[in-house]
């Protein structure tokens, strides 16, 4: 089960309130690595680059600590520069003792409002591919909460990925958001 099928179950238990939801530091970058590892679904990327978003894109991004500080989940991201008022949600993995407690969801409402205080933020942009229930499920009940709709177009076509046969990765714009 994936962090987002989990949080859309209907028998879970909520977090408990010593999850604490923050920006990423340096430290977090090999934790976040292995939740991403472990999810089983996400693209996994090299060590290195978790390292760098969470230097670079801490202010965008997101990490779940439990009552002993580790981390439990996160949500990577970045405004995009073309668009500053709009947040591409790159990644979001929770750890399997965690999820079917809606902590997916927490980090991405936390994420948003804490961008949206900061930059502005009107829209959310993601991109899943398809088949993935789990993420469409996640980011529609984000814009059911958020009062916003979804549009969903092609990003990226299987034919543009160099290393070989892809599925298409569809974009999803969430927006505008509900003030």
């Amino acid at each position: 089960m994936t962090a987002a099928q989990a949080d859309l179950r209907t028998d879970r238990t909520e977090i408990p309130d010593a999850v604490s939801i923050e920006r990423p530091a340096v430290a977090d970058g090999a934790a976040l690595w292995r939740l991403a590892k472990d999810s089983g679904t996400l693209d996994v990327n090299s060590s290195y680059s978790y390292l760098l978003w969470c230097r670079d894109f801490a202010a965008t991004s997101a990490v779940a600590r439990d009552a002993d500080g580790e981390a439990v989940g996160f949500v990577t991201g970045y405004v995009r520069p073309d668009r500053p008022g709009t947040l591409l949600v790159w990644q979001v993995a929770v750890d399997a003792r965690q999820r079917g407690r809606g902590l997916a969801a927490r980090l991405l409402d936390a994420l948003t409002a804490r961008v949206a205080t900061e930059s502005g933020l009107t829209t959310v942009e993601t991109t899943i591919t398809p088949g993935n229930t789990a993420s469409e499920r996640l980011f529609a009940s984000f814009a059911k909460r958020h009062g916003a709709r979804v549009e969903r177009e092609v990003l990226f076509g299987t034919a543009e990925f160099p290393d070989g046969p892809h599925d298409p990765e569809v974009l999803h714009r969430i927006g505008p958001l509900a003030r």
